[in-house]
This record gives C-alpha cells, structure tokens and sequence, in this order.
C-alpha cells in the first residue's frame, strides 16, 4: 500500500512518499523533482505536466494554468477576474462554476477547474504509480490556509474523479510544521514552555505565515496570516513590464501585442531573477522574440528591489498580523523558519531578519518542505506504516454561524449562532439543540463575509431536518444536530436525533462533615437516600438532507467516467506513436542492414522487393500516414516482415549456428583443460607416492630374536 503526500502548487507540483524508513520526493518521467502545475488540449489528446509545458507556447490558447486557485469559485469572483492575467485560456462560466473553453479532438469544449484539476491529479498518481510500481490510492493534498469551504470542497471532488482517496486535505504551514516537527527529538516535555516557531512560507503567488507551538509528540498552530498577491509571478510581472517598456524604446517592439512573446520573456525574466539571487547585475537575452527582433537587456539587483518596492514594503504585513493574533511578540519566537522558492530573494530575507532581529533559519529543503509534510501525515493516518505519535491540531481560519428560520411557538427565539470561533480548535465537534413541531431547515454561512478571499460567497450549506413532530403530549420534540468542522476543514451536519426527557432515581451524594472519618462497622448501612431528576434519553434518529457546494454522487461519478474515457483516448494516441515510431526505426534499420548485415542473406529479387516495399511505405508515412490508424501501422509493419522476415531468420539462424559451434568449441575446450588438470593432479600424486621414504622394520631385542643357526634344541 502506498503513503503519499501531493503539494499542489500553483506553478509546480511536488510527490513525496513515505519509504525505506523515511520520506522521498520522487521525480517524474524527465527525471525533474516538481511537475509543472500545466493541463493542455490537443487535436489528439491532452497534455499533462511536462508534455503541457512543452507546447505551451505554441498552443496558448489551449493551455490552462493557476486551475488550482480557480477551482470552487465563480466566474465573477473578482479573484477570479485578477487570475486572468495569469490564465492564457479564456476563462468561462459553467453551471456556475469557472472554467475554461479549449479546442479538444477538433471541438469546442468546456471544462470546470475542478475537473481540470482531476485531470492533473491523474497524471500526478500515474507518475507516483510508476515510481512505485503499485497502485496509488492514499493521498495527502496540501492548500493554502485561506482557502474556503467550497474551493477545499472542489479538490476534494478532484482528487475523488481521479481516483485518489484524500486521507486529509492539509494547510501548507501546517504540512510544514509537521516535517519540521516529527523529526525534533529534543523538543518540550508537555510540561514546559512551548518551542515557538514562525513559518513563513513565500511561494509562486501565496506569501503565508503561521506561528506555531511544539512540545514532545505535538504540534499546536496558535495563529496564521496571508497575503494572497504576493509571490514569484508578482516578481516576474514587474520584470516584464519593466522589459516590456525598455524592449519598446530601444527596439521598437511591443511585447504586450503579443501573447507568444510575452511568455517568452516571462520565461526569461524568471531565470534572470534567480540569477540576481546570487549576482549583482544579469543579463536578459531573447532570440526573435517578435517580428524576428533580438532583443537583450541588463538589470542590476538594485533595479530589481526598487521595481518591487511596493511588495517589499508589505513583506513584513502577513507576519505581525499573525503574531498579533497569537498575542506574541518578534523575541517571543525561538526560530523563523523559511520555505518556498521566493524566500531565496535577498531583499525578501533581509526586510524579514531585520524585523526579527535574528538570523532566519533554512533547515528545511525550501521547494520540497510542503510535499514531505503531507507524505509524514500520509503515513500517520496510514494503517500500514508506524510513525512516531505526533498530533496535529489546526485552527479555523474564519468564523462559522448557522441561520434559520425562527418558529412560531418561540416568538423570542436567536436565530443565528456563531458555532467555530475563528482559531478554535479543528477538527472539532459542536452539538446544537433546537426545540421544534415540525420540519426544519438551517443554513451554515461565513459569519464575517468580508474577510473571506476576494468576497467570495459566504454560503456553506442548507441542511434540511426531516421527521420532526410534537410528542404525544403537543410539546416540542427536543432535536440535536451534530456539527462538524472535519480533518479537511469542510463543514457538515453529520447526524441528527431527538431526545425525550424523562424522570430517573439516582443517589443523593452524602456531604461530609470535616472531622468525619471512614469507619468499618459491622452494623448494616442504612440505604442511600434516592432523587429524582430529569435527564435526556435518546430515542431515534431524524433524517438529514444537504446541500453544499460539492458535487452530488452521480455529477462526480459522470465527470469520472468522462476522465476515464480521456485517459483511454490519450493512451491509443501514445500507443499508436510508439508505434508509428517503431515502423519509422524498423525502416531505417532495415535499409541500412540490408547493405551490409543481411547482404549474404538474400538475393537480388528479394533486396529489390525489400527495398521497393521500403521506399513506398516510408513515402506514405510522411503523407498519407501522418494521421494513420495504430492498426494501419501495424499492418505496414506486417507487409515489410512478410518480406524481410526470411532475411532475418537466416541471419539468426546462422547466428545462432555461430554461437552453437562456439559453445561446442568452449564446451570442448573446458573439458580438454579439465582433462589436463586431472591428469596433472594425477601425476603429482604418483611422484609423491615414489618420492616417499621406505618403511624401516621395527627393532627387536635379542630376548625376542634368534638367527637360524641357533635354535634351540628342546631338552628332554
């Protein structure tokens, strides 16, 4: 069974797994540790990670990106209008979910970003899976703190379509914190003063800080604070305008006209940014960027950090935000910890050390933190794998209430109540109460709309109660609901039940007097004097109906079905180009053997109907075989074998009558010098045997000796 943990990011995506007594990041199928964040549609097929990055360029309009951040939320979300900038695909609304319009298999087609993000996610367990060699089912997901019910709802429903089990849809600091954690063997005893420690995760296009709390076995997350426009591509965009303004001075070119060109000098302005992490001044050179127009440029550090000034002067913003919710002070913090790409830039560290007033730390592998984390808690929800106890408790990133309508039997009645604090505890578990006639519904909605991201709709779910009565008395049937904020930090009402209350015996308890003492007595006790109380009994259960923003069973199950179709379709096209490149190598190999390898091996007739065969077929490969069916490959590789395939055979029948003659000469060989080796063994036991000295008789008295000629007569 395999233990894997995804960090889905919003450039990239990082696989991590938990093996060998430790946790890896596997690389993808070019052997690169992170996969572009890229899903792009072809007349064909579709291309997932690496294959969509490398057609990006020439297929834009096709290619979709950040679906991440856009998935859960609406087409008028003005987050979502921001994201544009960032989305070459025109961006469309369906059934009121975001999604993109592309050209796929010669139509028009529109996907939702959840189901474009299902799509990613199977290429992601496909690489896993290969990596593995086993089926992946357990994932750990990691998303930004800030994201909502709904947005945490539609990866969930991704992951589902592509047929991955979410054990737990974890928070990114909260990832990190754990595989900082799990692996610290001196923190706190539980006892002691905590070990607080500020994670400050700076990535592609989300800047989120979180303090944190550990002792010995736990991890408590006391506060966290986001900036969701701050990142690389916000970098990247202040390099390309600057680019873009010097390119139309100096060579009269303007980028902005321009989709194709404007990628390319993002893409070179990226790595001319990495270059001035560790330089003064880079240089920026694009071949034929438009209008077969060279353009190069130069930037010092120093242009850079006054180009990103505005970003600069909030770097700081996320984190004392957080620390003020954690009631904390900068020298209250035992450690900073920096992860994510963007924390390399000097300007960056240097703006966050001098508001600490201490050196930052960079234990943690900063592209790999989040994935490693998520494949720890991978593990520990696994029942395959035994971790080191370490619990985990998150927070609640926004207050949630619950609305409904007010009854006519209690005029006076609240009908609102707000049930998760912002930083309670999560997961966590309320039970709420009502007191009703009749059916009821209630509503579960953000209590402070105005700090969700980009005024998202507040609306979390309507959850109807059904057989709800009055008693057989015509009083209120007493109903209780139980509220959920689950591992994922989506919401629901998982159960609901009613209670009667009746009237039960129990003991008094006996006060004790001071001075009193337990003494044994042989004289029987009296018996304890009884009360009665009234207490709630549960008696049955009342029928739930939900609504909320996740798709229902069969929308997921017809999305899976769909997914499932796309993945067969891609795989005929990859098959059938393999194949295709296989005829194209079995040509080429065969015009050049025949010259020389296969020579002897045939007569004139049959080179000549080999290499006509040859000529035709390779001149309809590259006309009308260009699209051709993976059967039309293979019958074409069948006429070119019923030719050669004689040709072959006798080449391999002499090459297998070489080798057999060569076994039989080693064979022979081999037992001639074992002959050799008995017969010098043989040999040398002979001349030891004569080079032995002769056995000398033993020596005897003369009491035991007499010569012959002394006998002894015997006396009469």
């Amino acid at each position: 069974m395999s233990v894997v943990g995804i960090d889905l990011g919003t450039l990239n995506t990082v696989i991590a797994v938990a093996r060998n007594r430790g946790v890896d990041v596997i690389t993808n199928e070019v052997s690169n540790r992170a996969t572009p964040s890229l899903v792009g549609f072809g007349p064909k097929s579709r291309y997932l990670g690496e294959a969509a990055k490398n057609q990006e360029i020439s297929n834009l309009k096709n290619t979709v990106s950040s679906f991440v951040r856009l998935a859960g939320r609406s087409l008028n979300d003005p987050d979502v209008q921001l994201e544009k900038e960032f989305v070459s695909a025109p961006l469309v609304d369906v059934n009121g979910q975001v999604g993109a319009e592309v050209t796929y298999l010669g139509k028009k087609e529109k996907f939702t970003a959840t189901q474009i993000t299902a799509m990613y996610l199977t290429k992601i367990k496909g690489t896993a899976s290969a990596e593995l060699k086993l089926p992946v089912s357990d994932v750990v997901l990691s998303c930004p703190v800030w994201y909502t019910d709904a947005q945490r709802r539609a990866i969930l429903d991704a992951a589902e379509i592509a047929g991955l089990k979410c054990l737990r849809l974890t928070n990114t600091t909260t990832a990190t914190a754990l595989g900082y954690g799990i692996t610290k063997t001196d923190l706190p005893a539980p006892e002691e003063k905590p070990k607080r420690v500020v994670f400050v995760d700076i990535g592609h296009s989300n800047y989120t800080a979180s303090v944190v709390e550990f002792k010995k076995g736990e991890l408590a997350v006391k506060s966290t604070a986001w900036d969701r426009h701050f990142g690389g591509r916000y970098i990247d965009k202040a390099l390309v305008d600057h680019f873009a303004t010097e390119f139309k001075e100096k060579f009269k070119v303007d980028i902005n006209e321009n989709a194709k060109a404007r990628i390319r000098v993002a893409a070179g302005v990226e790595k001319l940014k990495k270059v001035l992490s560790a330089n003064s001044v880079a240089p920026l050179n694009i071949e034929s960027v438009m209008n077969d127009v060279d353009v190069r440029g130069m930037l010092k550090r120093e242009e850079l950090e006054e180009l990103i000034k505005p970003m600069l002067d909030r770097a700081t913003a996320p984190i004392e935000q957080a620390l003020a919710e954690a009631k904390l002070k900068p020298e209250d913090i035992d450690h900073i910890e920096m992860v994510g790409g963007c924390t390399r830039v000097p300007a960056l560290k240097a703006r966050i050390q001098e508001f600490f007033g201490k050196p930052l730390s960079f234990t943690l592998n900063q592209d790999e933190a989040v994935a490693r984390g998520c494949a720890f808690n991978c593990a520990i929800l696994s029942p395959v794998f035994r971790v080191r106890d370490f619990s985990v408790h998150d927070i609640v990133s926004y207050p949630i209430e619950f609305t409904w309508e007010k009854s006519e039997d209690i005029p006076d009645e609240d009908t609102s109540l707000t049930v998760f604090n912002k930083g309670n505890v999560m997961p966590s578990t309320k039970i709420l109460t009502f007191y009703r006639k009749h059916a009821f519904d209630l509503e579960a909605k953000y209590a402070k709309p105005e700090e969700l991201p980009g005024k998202a709709n507040p609306w979390i779910g309507r959850f109807s109660v059904k057989g709800v009565k009055e008693d057989s008395k015509g009083d209120f049937m007493i109903c209780k609901l139980k509220a959920r904020l689950n591992i994922h930090g989506v919401l629901n009402v998982e159960s609901g039940y009613y209670v009667e209350e009746v009237e039960v015996e129990e003991p008094i308890p006996e006060e004790k007097k001071e001075g009193d003492m337990d003494v044994d007595s042989k004289e029987p006790k009296e018996p304890p004097k009884m009360r009665k109380v009234k207490k709630q009994q549960r008696k049955g259960d009342l029928p739930l109906a939900a609504g909320t923003a996740a798709l229902d069973q069969s929308s997921k199950d017809t999305a899976a079905e769909k997914e499932n179709q796309m993945i067969m379709e891609d795989k005929l096209v990859a098959d059938t180009e393999n194949t295709k490149n296989e005829l194209e190598s079995f040509i080429y190999e065969l015009k050049d053997k025949i010259l020389d390898v296969y020579a002897e091996f045939a007569n004139d007739d049959e080179k000549s109907r080999l290499n006509t065969k040859l000529e035709a077929i390779e001149e309809w490969l590259y006309d009308d075989g260009e699209d051709a069916s993976k059967a039309q490959y293979v019958s074409k590789m069948e006429d070119i074998r019923s030719i050669a395939g004689p040709i072959i055979q006798r080449y391999k029948d002499k090459i297998q009558q070489e080798q057999e003659v060569a076994m039989k000469k080693q064979q022979e060989a081999h037992a001639a010098k074992q002959a050799e080796i008995e017969r010098k063994k043989r040999e040398e036991e002979a001349k030891k045997q004569a080079e032995a000295p002769e056995p000398k008789d033993a020596e005897m008295t003369d009491a035991e000796t007499t010569k012959p000629d002394e006998v002894e007569e015997p006396s009469s």
